[in-house]
Parts: structure tokens; C-alpha cells; sequence
């Protein structure tokens, strides 16, 4: 009976590791593998939004029409162009932010909650705090200029500003996310060694790529790798302040897919917008890859 027990003991002790992540695993396959098979498969067919049970597949028929539309390429620039941007800005301001709040001073618990107010509020409810603060007529913006007589300008409906709007939104938003991060990776930096690089005579700067930036950087490429896929897949932020306006000047992979899915009802197409879209962030996460498999032979040397 005892040798029994023992046994089935033995045999639950072996599954149980699998009982564990059979949850995630379903959960991933039904929200994300499933959707994104049907994704792909879409793309190949000709599939309109009001009759989406009939479908026709045309191979890559919806990726020739995509490559020969000016209208993708404008997007995809300026999905590469934000993208890019709001890493660098994002990244850096998030990075200086977690330098100065990692220095003790008094008033530092204060500091630390007013900069991360940016990544506690909602998307939404950011969204239409921005869209006041750069409203034309009663907006904050506007205000200001307007005292510093520099005029009054279309922050959101021009196209030499609508982008740059934008990204001061975006970098406001995932710089608190950076910091906290980068404040973390700061944690294990050996004090003693920052104090005699100190005491040797090195300047902040000198200590900060000699001593610092060598433990931080991980952090900082990992970072920096989700704020670009965040950035390739963002759409909220974009669509409530401007919907990819104006003149397109604003309209990224992800918003020109939801225009070609509701609006022009071509679901085949937008299926391969977002195909495109997933390639662009793969190869993101593949340079990633590259970059830190370097660094680590790089190391072992």
C-alpha cells in the first residue's frame, strides 16, 4: 500500500510542472498563436468586412497591392521614424531621470511621484488631457506662445508638428517606465567602485562610462527593445489626437490597418498591414539579439 502511494507520488510530482503551465500555455494559444495564424492566413485572401465568412484566397495578392500603394510606404516611415525617435528620447530622458533621482536628496519620494505620473495614467484619459492642453484656442500651449508673443500654433493639425506633438506624448509616457528600469539595474552597481573612480580623480561623466554604464547597458538594450515594439503597435495615443492626420503625416502601420479594416471594409489587406508590422518588430527583437550575443562573446573573451 506504502510502495503504492510512493508511486503515485512520484508520478504527480512529475506532472505537476506541466499542470502549472498549462494555464499560460492555453492562454497564449487561444489570445495570441490562434489570432495570429488567422491573421496570416487572411492576409492571403480576399476577405471584406461586412461578409467576413466568405473569403477567397488569393496567395499574395494583398501583399503586391500593399507594396505598390504610396500610401504604405508613407506609413511605414513614419512608423520607423516615431518608432526610432521615441526610443532614443524615451530611453535617454528615462535613463537621465533615473541618474538624478538615484542621488540622495530630500525631497526625492516627491520627485520620484511626480515623474512617474506619466506612466500611472491611463492612455485615455492622458490622451484627451494632451488633446486640451494642445487645443488650439483655450489650449495651455497656445497660452503660453501667445504671452511670449510667438503666435499661436496647430499642434495637432499641422504636418510639420502633428509627429512632434506626438512623440513629446509618447516620451512623456514611457520615460517613467525607463527609469524605474534603469533605477533598478542602478541597484547593482558596486558603490565602492564609483566612490574610488571618485577618489582616483575620475569625473561624473568618466565614472558614468567606465563604471556605471557597463552595468546598466543590459537593462538599457532590454528597455529600449520594448519601447520600440510598444511604439510599432501603439495606437491609442496616435488615433485620439490626430487618427493618422493630417495629410498622413501621423499615420502608422497599425492606423492604417484599422482604416483599411473598418473604413475601407478590406480585412485581406489589413491582415497584411499587420503581417508587416510583426516583421518590423521581429527584426527589432532580431538586432536585439545580435547586438547582445555580440556583447556577451565580447565578454567572455
Amino acid at each position: 500500500m506504502a510502495s503504492s502511494l510512493s508511486t503515485k507520488r512520484r508520478g504527480m510530482d512529475k506532472i505537476a510542472p506541466y499542470l502549472f503551465i498549462l494555464p499560460p500555455i492555453l492562454y497564449l494559444g487561444v489570445f495570441m498563436f490562434w489570432p495570429l495564424v488567422r491573421q496570416m492566413w487572411m492576409s492571403l485572401t480576399r476577405t471584406r468586412l461586412i461578409n467576413p465568412n466568405r473569403s477567397t484566397f488569393v496567395g499574395l495578392d494583398n501583399y503586391e497591392r500593399l507594396f505598390q500603394d504610396p500610401a504604405f510606404y508613407q506609413s511605414l516611415r513614419v512608423t520607423i521614424v516615431y518608432a526610432a525617435l521615441s526610443v532614443i528620447l524615451g530611453v535617454a530622458l528615462g535613463v537621465i531621470s533615473a541618474l538624478a533621482i538615484d542621488r540622495p536628496f530630500k525631497e526625492r519620494p516627491i520627485a520620484r511621484a511626480i515623474l512617474l505620473f506619466g506612466w500611472a495614467v491611463p492612455n485615455v484619459a492622458a490622451s484627451l488631457i494632451w488633446l486640451w492642453m494642445y487645443n488650439e484656442s483655450s489650449g495651455v500651449f497656445n497660452q503660453i506662445t501667445s504671452l511670449l508673443e510667438l503666435g499661436r500654433f496647430a499642434w495637432l493639425t499641422s504636418t510639420d508638428l502633428a509627429l512632434a506633438s506626438i512623440l513629446v506624448v509618447t516620451v512623456w509616457q514611457v520615460s517613467p517606465f525607463v527609469m524605474l528600469v534603469v533605477l533598478a539595474a542602478l541597484q547593482s552597481v558596486p558603490h565602492e567602485v564609483r566612490e574610488a573612480a571618485r577618489i582616483d580623480g575620475a569625473d561624473a561623466l568618466s565614472v558614468f562610462r567606465a563604471v556605471t554604464l557597463p552595468h546598466i547597458r543590459p537593462a538599457v538594450q532590454l528597455v529600449a527593445l520594448l519601447v520600440a515594439v510598444w511604439s510599432i503597435r501603439r495606437f491609442d495615443i496616435i488615433y485620439l489626437l490626430t487618427g493618422g492626420g493630417p495629410l498622413g503625416s501621423t499615420g502608422t502601420l497599425v492606423v492604417e490597418l484599422r482604416q483599411t479594416a473598418f473604413e475601407n471594409h478590406d480585412l485581406g489587406m489589413a491582415s497584411a498591414y499587420g503581417a508587416v508590422g510583426l516583421a518590423l518588430a521581429l527584426m527589432v527583437a532580431a538586432v536585439h539579439y545580435v547586438v547582445e550575443q555580440r556583447r556577451m562573446k565580447w565578454m567572455s573573451r
